[in-house]
């Protein structure tokens, strides 16, 4: 991967919550518009508002990729949008809608490929589930494939270490090799060649009896056992749309398990995959 994977664990980002998770993915991106891509809400005002956002406090403009459904994400159109935006952000809601929406289809492959060939990809709360390689559906306790865009991980978005079960209980059973826990504020950001930053604490589970670890960046003065000491205070939202009930997946009835991502999904840093000290 030559890009960037942003995935941020939550927040308002009309209560300026997640303005240094957002800086730090904008870092990356080239000039050009922003582009936002609203299947896991189904809201229009939510891109509305997204625009409105970027261009106060960042100076971006942003283009609406109309995806709403899956026959959305099969149109040539809106795969040209996604590849020719300087970024794609992926708006929160249900994890749900927005795998029913891109699993297997020709803007889940765009997406895979833009991160293949340099650019950037958000995708937050809901969204950032969505990337890994399962989630739990909020129809049921039955385990869904994800995008699979960070491929064997499984991810709690809205994260509180205080309360690790959830993960925990993700990890069992699963095709997912470890487990990110992402709080509102946090975020993990996986670059080129298994680079990647954290904003705020990110946290990392081995397995489901494993201990839960923070994550930090190596290229920091010492990543051992750091403490995620370069915090964030926000990672994004929207009129509610971002919020607790992001934590799932789709109906899976066509969903994608990453596995055919070919070059695109992004290279797991051996931090996350791998036990410290093993």
């Amino acid at each position: 991967m030559n890009g960037w994977l942003a995935l941020l664990g939550g927040g308002e980002f009309t209560f300026g919550e997640t303005e240094e998770a957002d800086r730090a993915w904008l870092e990356k991106c080239p000039a050009g518009p922003i582009g936002f891509l609203p299947a896991a809400s189904g809201s229009i005002d939510y891109g509305k508002h997204f625009t409105v956002y970027m261009k106060e406090a960042f100076a971006r403009e942003v283009e609406i990729i109309p995806v709403y459904r899956d026959r959305d994400a099969r149109r040539g159109r809106n795969c040209e949008r996604i590849r020719d935006c300087a970024a794609i952000y992926l708006g929160g809601g249900v994890a749900d809608h927005l795998i029913e929406a891109l699993a297997g289809s020709p803007a889940r492959e765009a997406l895979a490929t833009k991160l293949a060939s340099g650019g950037v990809v958000v995708a937050i709360a809901a969204a950032a589930q969505a990337c890994g390689a399962e989630v739990r559906s909020v129809t049921g306790s039955r385990m869904l494939p994800g995008l699979g865009l960070l491929p064997g991980a499984v991810i709690e978005a809205n994260f509180d270490p205080g309360h690790d079960r959830r993960l925990r209980k993700l990890l069992e059973g699963t095709a997912g090799a470890f487990g990110l826990g992402i709080p509102a504020g946090g975020a993990l950001l996986l670059g080129p060649s298994g680079t990647f930053e954290a904003v705020g604490t990110v946290f990392r589970l081995a397995g489901s009896e494993g201990d839960l670890e923070p994550l930090v960046d190596d290229s920091g003065d010492d990543a051992e056992d750091g403490d995620g000491s370069n915090g964030s205070n926000g990672s994004g939202g929207s009129n509610g749309s971002d919020g607790s009930n992001g934590s799932d997946g789709a109906d899976g009835s066509d969903g994608a398990d990453g596995s055919d991502a070919a070059d695109g999904p992004a290279v797991i840093p051996p931090q996350l995959g791998e036990r410290r000290g093993a």
